[in-house]
């Protein structure tokens, strides 16, 4: 493969699976799948898919870069944790790439915004910090890319980070929208 980095990024922070897996800054393969769910179940066989496709095997990656949010609560979970996972494994680092970095290292000049549900938008407010507004309300937003596009920007993102970057984690604007019940726990009855 030469002397540029191996590095595989995947995301699936939305409705869908996407990865991407460079050599420097050469696109080796990219694949992304549009998927409201299930996307823990299609995420390894989908990276082992782009892996074969770039003619490499996991132990030939260098980094590997993971989308972490924001976006939908599980779906962050279920890239954030192979992320980790692999890198446990594989004993290479991972890097967690918000979808925020990869607007503003596409788009600049304009508002990143990230759809949020119910109309909204999770935007990066001026001089830090994150807000939730209506989308209808933004100026010149600068919207995530198409997924296929999304991975490859999070690998290269990946391979540009600082190497003593803590691990990866989700990167959550807003609580879940499931909460535990508020029932009273069941009674045990004893046998006796």
């Amino acid at each position: 493969m030469g002397s540029e980095p191996l590095t595989l990024g995947f995301d699936t922070s939305a409705a869908h699976c996407a990865a991407a897996l460079l050599s420097g800054e050469r696109v080796l393969a990219a694949r992304a799948e549009e998927m409201a769910r299930g996307q823990a179940e299609r995420l390894m066989p989908l990276l082992e898919e782009v892996l074969a496709e770039g003619g490499v095997a996991w132990r030939d990656l260098d980094r590997i870069g993971v989308g972490i949010g924001p976006g939908n609560f599980t779906g962050i979970r279920i890239a954030v944790s192979a992320a980790r996972g692999l890198t446990l494994s594989l004993d290479i680092s991972a890097f967690g790439i918000s979808t925020f970095d990869v607007i503003v290292a596409r788009a600049r000049g304009q508002t990143p915004a990230v759809p949020a549900p119910r109309g909204m938008a999770h935007i990066r407010a001026p001089g830090g910090g994150y807000a939730l507004v209506a989308a209808a309300d933004l100026t010149d937003p600068a919207w995530p890319p198409v997924p296929a596009d999304l991975a490859q920007t999070i690998a290269l993102l990946a391979q540009t980070a600082p190497a003593c970057a803590a691990p990866p984690a989700p990167l959550y604007i807003r609580p879940a929208d499931a909460a535990p019940a508020r029932d009273a726990p069941p009674v045990i009855l004893d046998d006796a």
